[in-house]
């Protein structure tokens, strides 16, 4: 295995995510919602299935770009904390503009849809995501779409909540180490820096001309590096006609 492989993060893994589990069951829900209570034609509908779906696929996906950049999995993960946004203001207007009740932080039901997650914390990653999307079974099958949307709702709010905490781990997390680019970025900026501190070190000729031609054939002086000889190591300037001309001038302190 090369040395780049051997410096990738470990990545992947998202389905043990605990932000992940959730914006699944809300795309599964988001999905049966519309389906049962928004028209199939309305572009509601449409919209608020692709908010869902990126709020869960952003995650996996900057999961998966954690190996080589944090900084794309920090852009990604914050493009789910947008979408699940734009899906609550969704679900917010189906409840305003159909006068139905929307419930308050301390309603019974809301308690109960929360302490779901509670008793399913992040670390037991050795449950089913299919047995913690039973878990929500009553509400989100409910014939009553308030209570539908409104169990969405709260699941929406512990979403954003786990994905304000992944975020702020991982903008700890690219400050103080970066990813695999990011390393491979300041490596080279680096040595840039190094090349240019030691222009010596350069290899046996350089791009840079003298800007008087060469007194034989008027052909620009070219800056090099002798490699052979009693000279090598030692720079001179020569002909950019060599081999036909093999004028050499020394380099002028």
């Amino acid at each position: 295995m090369s040395t780049h492989s051997s410096a990738l993060r470990p990545h992947g893994g998202y389905r043990r995510l605990r932000s992940f589990q959730v914006t699944e069951i809300i795309y599964d829900g988001t999905v049966s919602f519309c389906d049962r209570f928004v028209g199939k034609r309305s572009r509601t509908h449409d919209q608020m299935v692709q908010a869902a779906r990126s709020g869960r696929q952003n995650i996996a996906e900057g999961s998966r770009a954690s190996a080589t950049s944090s900084q794309t999995e920090l852009r990604l993960v914050n493009v789910a904390r947008a979408s699940l946004d734009e899906l609550l203001l969704d679900y917010e207007d189906f409840l305003r503009q159909r006068a139905l009740p929307a419930w308050g932080k301390d309603d019974p039901q809301a308690r109960q849809v929360r302490g779901v997650g509670k008793e399913n914390p992040a670390d037991q990653s050795d449950r089913t995501d299919q047995a913690d999307a039973r878990a929500y079974f009553r509400w989100l099958n409910h014939a009553d779409p308030a209570v539908v949307a409104n169990a969405l709702i709260c699941l929406i709010h512990q979403a954003n909540y786990l994905l304000d905490r992944q975020i702020a781990g991982l903008e700890k997390q690219f400050i103080q180490e970066g990813g695999y680019s990011e390393r491979l970025h300041a490596a080279r900026l680096e040595e840039r820096r190094k090349q240019s501190a030691n222009p010596t070190d350069q290899s046996d000729r350089s791009d840079r001309s003298e800007k008087k031609p060469c007194p034989a054939c008027g052909k620009s002086m070219v800056l090099r590096t002798a490699r052979k000889g009693s000279n090598a190591g030692s720079q001179f300037w020569g002909c950019s006609g060599y081999p036909e001309c093999k004028t050499a001038l020394p380099v002028q302190p």
